[in-house]
């Protein structure tokens, strides 16, 4: 009964092999998972349709990375033209991911924000939850956020501080706690784990990026959210399965489904 709240199963590193990853995902005790698309890259879109076959329980999200944002400076229309289309087309259940990165700055911060700012007019407009992501950004991300007080969001991969949290939360915000978690320095973000509200956590893997220990350095997949699982579960003082059954409740409330 365990869920993976944020993945990238239509990465083109799981073309070869991906009959052989739901297994591992459905053996490990996966019933669903989140699957990130990348709006505007339409070889990705295309393979749905391929993971949908393998995986007929996994849900979708789309939208426009903000590392992809300088390709629409000037046109943060088109950008949310875009990501409405996908998500219709492929009755995603979230708009992302989306946000503002940083750290790496691959657009122009004003850029970045008109994207975000677009993207978020979407999801409202198409009654959507969003996926954000949000590095050395926290400030200004939730800025954005507030000028759409109706778009429910989740935090993706959250390695921000609890007051960082806490801002998010205070917002009525959910938070998702990556494999990171799972390494030996991340003292801070088990710390975070333990602060989150039973009731607005989620766990992830972000696969096929930041494989947990023990398979740090090899390519992620969502089997391993089991990993992750386990740690917080261990920091929040709890049994792992019972905080599974508590993740996929909340997972479902933030789409907006029947549990």
């Amino acid at each position: 009964m365990l869920i993976d709240s944020h993945c990238h199963l239509a990465d083109a590193l799981y073309a070869a092999d991906l009959g052989d990853v739901v297994r591992r995902a459905r053996e490990a005790g996966l019933t669903a998972a989140l699957v990130i698309l990348s709006a505007d890259e339409p070889d990705e879109v295309a393979r749905v349709s391929t993971v949908s076959a393998a995986w007929p329980d996994v849900l979708f999200a789309a939208g426009i990375h903000p590392h992809r944002a300088g390709a629409y400076a000037g046109r943060a229309a088109d950008a949310a033209r875009v990501t409405t289309e996908v998500v219709q087309a492929t009755n995603a259940k979230a708009v992302g991911e989306i946000g503002l990165d940083y750290f790496y700055d691959h657009a122009p911060r004003d850029v970045q924000r008109a994207v975000f700012d677009a993207q978020l007019e979407a999801a409202s407009a198409l009654g959507r939850p969003v996926v954000i992501h949000a590095r050395d950004a926290a400030a200004d991300t939730l800025d954005v956020l507030d000028a759409h007080p109706g778009v429910r969001a989740v935090l993706h991969c959250f390695t921000g501080t609890i007051d960082e949290a806490r801002a998010a939360l205070d917002r009525g915000h959910y938070v998702s706690i990556s494999g990171i978690a799972t390494f030996p320095k991340a003292e801070a973000l088990r710390d975070v784990a333990r602060f989150l509200p039973e009731d607005r956590i989620l766990v992830e893997t972000d696969a096929p990026f930041l494989a947990p220990v023990p398979h740090r350095g090899s390519r992620n997949e969502p089997a391993h959210v089991v990993e992750t699982l386990r740690v917080v579960a261990a920091a929040r003082g709890i049994d792992a399965d019972a905080l599974g059954a508590v993740i996929r409740t909340n997972f479902h409330r933030f789409l907006g489904l029947a549990a």
